[in-house]
């Protein structure tokens, strides 16, 4: 049974995922930021649930050679965060906020899960980027989280340089606006039929990890939707 590596479980998106990626048979090795909700997928019979400091390089790496028994094949990175503000608004701080949480949190795994896929002869990894990073326009009043964002594509083509010759791939998943509780009560005028839907997304990420789709090339997917 493949073992794929889910950051981000318990968020609107990982839940989604998880339950996807347990129904087409895998098992998942699922992390938690708190041990609050380290019970959310007891009733699956394949998810090994762990709480997990994903901004804490050491600890990611110690959690990763304690997994004795599960060779991961395949990492889906979820973490991430969200601030607003124009280059005028956005301090250090704020830039330094996003960096963690929406690139360290995937590069803490990157690193050592990279030299493990590398040694055991593939791997793949899956992360959710961000339209405004793609675009200045809908990103100027985003700036640090599109910033942040951007080092994700970047990220990816590095890995994708790397493990080009070695099985090792990675994808990123661009999504316009998830459907999720939290947007629907930030844009309550919108229309969300138009938006991403978690499981759209879990169902492509599904696909990516296929043996059909372990064969894409191409290293960004855009699902826009109709928004």
């Amino acid at each position: 049974m493949k073992s794929v590596l889910v950051t981000g479980a318990s968020g609107n998106l990982g839940i989604t995922v998880v339950e996807e990626l347990h129904q087409q048979g895998y098992h998942i090795v699922a992390t938690f930021s708190s041990d609050k909700k380290l019970g959310l997928f007891s009733h699956l019979s394949n998810v090994d649930s762990y709480v997990v400091d994903v901004l804490d390089a050491d600890q990611v790496t110690a959690f990763l050679k304690k997994l004795d028994g599960h060779t991961i094949e395949a990492a889906v990175l979820l973490v991430g965060g969200f601030a607003a503000g124009t280059i005028h608004d956005t301090n250090v701080a704020d830039l330094e906020d996003m960096y963690r949480l929406n690139f360290l949190s995937a590069f803490n795994f990157v690193k050592p899960l990279l030299a493990q896929f590398e040694t055991q002869g593939g791997g793949q990894f899956v992360f959710i980027g961000a339209r405004p990073a793609l675009e200045p326009e809908a990103g100027k009043s985003l700036t640090a989280y599109s910033l942040s964002k951007s080092l994700i594509f970047e990220l990816a083509n590095l890995v994708n340089a790397e493990g080009k010759k070695k099985r090792v791939s990675a994808t990123v998943i661009v999504p316009s606006i998830i459907d999720t509780p939290p947007n629907r009560e930030a844009m309550p005028d919108a229309d969300p039929s138009k938006w991403v839907s978690p499981q759209d997304i879990s169902k492509t990420i599904a696909f990516l990890l296929s043996d059909t789709g372990q064969s894409i090339s191409e290293p960004v997917l855009k699902l826009y939707n109709q928004s």
